[in-house]
């Protein structure tokens, strides 16, 4: 396994990579640039999340990842991908089942984007990150490590960092969330759940490849 610092790039943007990783600790987000640099964040990434799996398909990196904490990874060449399927035939459902979360995680984006106002897409966020890392076993005492910035925030979100702000601050005075000394609390998770319209489903244990 090898450790990243915070802020270093995993994958760089439109290059070529010859390597997975499977992020085994620490924070990244996936992200894309455009020609005059702003920056939309497509997704964070948690412990058990596969990295890399998008560039099987392509010539080139569609997007980048960054480490938003230090990260320790666990690499393995991308050219050995066919064979782990062959010969583990289980732990290709399970990067299959990675994959279709992904695009579970797609499909919430699109739709807090395209329908969701600011309140309810910072709700959200916040609801969702809170849940994945319960999941993974990161929330402790009721909260969760937070490393984003309202400047992460807002390049997830589509909105602007006054905007951000503004919705943050209007969200914690009414006592449904604190950020504090980088960790997240849901004081109220039921009434934040209620304006992002989040449905807690049951799901499959992460598996960790």
């Amino acid at each position: 396994m090898s450790i990243q610092p915070a802020g270093s790039s995993i994958v760089p943007e439109f290059r070529v990579g010859s390597r997975l990783y499977t992020l085994y600790s620490g924070w990244a987000f996936r992200y894309k640039t455009l020609s005059d640099g702003r920056r939309q964040i497509l997704n964070f990434l948690l412990p058990g999340d596969l990295i890399g799996l998008q560039e099987e398909f392509v010539d080139q990196s569609t997007h980048g990842v960054e480490a938003l904490t230090a990260v320790g990874l666990c690499e393995f060449p991308r050219d050995g991908l066919w064979d782990l399927f062959r010969q583990k035939p289980e732990l290709g459902y399970q990067i299959t089942w990675l994959a279709a979360r992904e695009e579970h995680l797609v499909d919430e984006n699109l739709l807090s984007a395209g329908r969701r106002t600011a309140a309810e897409r910072v709700a959200m966020l916040l609801v969702h990150l809170y849940r994945r890392a319960e999941r993974v076993g990161l929330v402790t005492e009721s909260r969760t490590e937070f490393p984003l910035t309202q400047q992460h925030i807002a390049d997830a979100l589509g909105l602007s960092l006054v905007h951000t702000n503004k919705t943050l601050r209007q969200l914690q005075r009414l006592g449904l969330h604190s950020i504090d000394g980088g960790y997240l609390t849901l004081e109220d998770p039921h009434a934040i759940a209620r304006i992002a319209d989040w449905v807690d489903r049951p799901m499959r244990r992460q598996p960790l490849i």
